[in-house]
């Protein structure tokens, strides 16, 4: 069974669409960026201050070889991880990448972003990030969907596509 892999700018729901997904499947969750902050026990700012971005990006391609061996996940990523070629090739694999798109005017919020470090370089910067990231997660993914203003409206989205491309029905409720 395929993963479903979901990827998207930060701050476009993709952990919390993840939740819902993992609660109308059974199917287990993995947050990147949690795991991450799990086995290092410091969070994406912390190692960024501490061992710089690159390091951060080590840790996630780390990560994308391990999971691209497993299957029957959702895997919510982190903003991040789809800007290397390896993390896109190992993830689309065996998985139905969806990209959750979301307008950047509505994700960025200074208070709600305040724990991602790379949104705290202010709007202009975020905005221009978004900009040259979107064409990366069009490219990985198989299915975009927008984002819904109720998150269990967008994981219903993206769940419907992951039974498009596999055949697996397996909507619980």
């Amino acid at each position: 069974m395929k993963n479903i892999v979901i990827i998207g700018m930060m701050g476009c729901g993709k952990s919390t669409c993840g939740r819902y997904l993992s609660e109308f499947t059974g199917l287990p969750l993995v947050d990147t960026d949690q795991l991450i902050t799990e086995r290092t026990g410091k969070t994406p700012s912390e190692i960024f201050a501490q061992q710089g971005e690159q390091y951060f990006r080590d840790l996630e391609t780390d990560l994308c070889r391990e999971l691209s061996e497993q299957s029957g996940l959702i895997i919510a990523t982190g903003g991040g991880l789809p800007l290397r070629e390896e993390n896109r090739r190992l993830l689309r694999e065996n998985g139905v990448v969806v990209f959750l798109s979301r307008p950047a005017e509505d994700i960025f919020n200074p208070e709600k972003l305040k724990d991602r470090p790379l949104a705290q370089m202010g709007k202009e910067n975020f905005l221009r990030r978004f900009e040259e990231r979107v064409p990366i997660y069009r490219e990985m993914a198989h299915y975009e969907v927008e984002s819904a203003p109720v998150k269990a409206e967008t994981a219903k989205k993206v769940l419907a596509v992951w039974e498009k491309e596999t055949g697996v029905l397996s909507l619980e409720s």
